[in-house]
């Protein structure tokens, strides 16, 4: 019976044997895309300076994604950006300033407020290498009493140099957006040449990363808030614009074809 034993075990045994000799088996391991990366990378930094993050439908009505906004139904902006409308008042966001205008509603005239809300938005855009049909945005949001350009300024500098290196500089120059008055649009130092001039930059030595502005006081006065008592600075930016410009992405649809090569770049596991 031993023996018996014996032999059965040793049958057992060799089955079961591990050659150590043989390469293993690699486990594949997923990557965080680089839009979340970005996404993650501003989060942190406005939650650090004690903003909140603030979410919202991307099918959105009317009256949150326009009117509440200061984009009445005749406003002529609305020509600037393509909708997908689904009926008369329902459509999908354009831009996350929706968000902004859910929060303000919500706050129902209280102060301070601070935040920035990232999502999808969608337009009626033919796809190239810089536009999307589908892209992400990140605004921010901060209303209280004694909010002035320079503590815009002030926010998106420092932004900017957590996200492109602490030697960036950035400029303002004049724009329009409906819902800020007066609006700007940013520009940060070339991160290839750093001033200087290149390709990338176009000569230029500037990049524009943004839009911004003070908020315009019929936006406060109509979501319930005393313009008189308070004001308040807003900004845009897109991720894929930020994230095109940090990592030298030189085609917005890499990001969404799901190409595993690309996505590769960013395993940082590698």
């Amino acid at each position: 019976q031993a023996e018996l034993n014996e032999a059965a075990m040793a049958s057992e045994m060799e089955k079961e044997k591990i050659d150590l000799s043989l390469p293993g088996y690699r486990m594949e391991s997923g990557t965080i895309h680089p839009l979340i990366l970005v996404q993650q990378e501003i989060e942190d930094l406005f939650v650090g300076m004690g903003y909140k993050i603030a979410e919202g439908p991307e099918v959105e009505k009317d009256i949150y994604n326009f009117e509440l906004a200061n984009i009445p139904k005749d406003h002529p902006a609305r020509d600037m950006q393509d909708t997908f409308y689904i009926d008369a008042d329902n459509l999908l966001r354009t831009h996350t300033t929706a968000i902004q205008m859910r929060e303000l509603e919500k706050a129902e005239g209280k102060l301070p407020i601070k935040l920035i809300c990232p999502g999808k938005v969608y337009r009626r855009d033919d796809d190239d290498a810089t536009h999307s049909h589908q892209f992400m945005q990140c605004e921010g949001l901060v209303v209280g009493e004694h909010i002035t350009l320079a503590d815009l300024k002030g926010t998106l500098e420092f932004m900017a140099k957590k996200m492109f290196g602490e030697d960036r500089k950035i400029r303002f120059r004049p724009s329009y957006f409906p819902f800020t008055e007066p609006s700007v649009e940013v520009d940060v130092t070339c991160h290839m040449c750093n001033g200087a001039g290149c390709p990338v930059c176009k000569g230029t030595g500037w990049i524009e990363i943004l839009g911004a502005g003070m908020v315009h006081p019929h936006v406060l006065e109509m979501n319930g808030f005393d313009s008189d008592k308070c004001s308040g600075f807003a900004f845009g930016v897109g991720l894929e614009r930020v994230a095109m410009l940090k990592y030298g992405i030189d085609d917005i649809r890499n990001f969404y074809t799901n190409d595993v090569r690309f996505l590769k770049t960013f395993d940082r596991f590698d």
